[in-house]
């Protein structure tokens, strides 16, 4: 028993890094298999042979390298954007969130968090990750599949690399249908694949609309009214912005990230009617 006082779980947690590394790989072999069963194998040889058929491959072939331009885009941008670091000494600075409605967490009463590991304060709905070692701005969770976390920078793109790949994986198995069973000998792992990613949507859309995250579930459940769920409208320019044109996109306009604080993943508003 005391051999096991002195066992450091963090260093398994550190592990998952390399594992997402291997990720990263199969991700990449995915889109590849992809690729040479719907352009090689299906679809381009229709378009090159001409004929009555040609112009649907090539509307098929059109949205296909569309949406996969999509994922890579938006799968890169999670990625390589920066979830949210804490700023170095950070101390909060109240600021007027301009509605009479809402006000900020520390506005509210609640008291200043501190992390120990980090030596440093932890803004509202920020948590530690074990495995990257470092506080994360509202912190989601850390997905191996893209070697980061996902957290207030880099959440849309996450959610966008969901829908994006289930549109994929949809197309993929409509179009590949008459050849499905020859090349992949099994149909229903693909439809498998698309039932689980549209469950996995539907679940995150739905921590979207209450304004939620995935650690922060359980403590909702424990609260009458959650805090921080302003509207379901409001809750969604929280993720994607005010500006429609750019929901589809793994970018964001300008006044948004100077307008919206919960963009940048420092102050969040949250309801005056409930008691922190």
């Amino acid at each position: 028993m005391d051999c096991c006082r002195h066992v450091n779980p963090f260093r398994a947690c550190a592990g998952l890094r390399g594992l997402g590394y291997l990720m990263v790989a199969l991700v990449a072999a995915i889109a590849a298999v992809s690729y040479y069963a719907v352009v090689v194998y299906a679809w381009g040889p229709v378009l090159l042979g001409g004929g009555a058929h040609a112009a649907g491959a090539g509307a098929v072939l059109a949205a296909f390298h569309i949406l996969l331009a999509l994922i890579l885009w938006c799968y890169l941008m999670v990625v390589f954007t920066d979830p949210g670091a804490v700023p170095e000494n950070w101390r909060h600075d109240a600021e007027d969130s301009g509605d009479p409605a809402l006000s900020t967490s520390e506005d509210q009463g609640s008291h200043p968090r501190y992390c120990s590991r980090c030596q440093n304060g932890k803004p509202p709905r920020c948590h530690h990750c074990s495995v990257c070692d470092r506080c994360v701005l509202k912190m989601d969770h850390h997905c191996v599949w893209v070697v980061n976390c996902v957290g207030a920078r880099n959440y849309k793109y996450f959610l966008l690399f969901l829908v994006y790949t289930f549109l994929e994986t949809v197309l993929d198995t409509l179009v590949l249908l008459p050849n499905f069973i020859e090349f992949f000998r099994d149909e229903i792992l693909n439809l498998a694949f698309t039932l689980s990613l549209l469950c996995f949507i539907a679940m995150h859309m739905s921590l979207v609309t209450s304004n939620t995250t995935s650690i922060e579930v359980h403590e909702r459940r424990k609260s009458v009214a959650w805090k921080y769920n302003v509207g379901w409208r409001r809750n969604l320019e929280q993720v994607f912005g005010t500006k429609k044109l750019f929901w589809f996109f793994p970018l964001y306009s300008t006044e948004d990230l100077r307008n919206i604080p919960a963009l940048r993943g420092l102050e969040f508003p949250i309801r005056s009617d409930v008691v922190v």
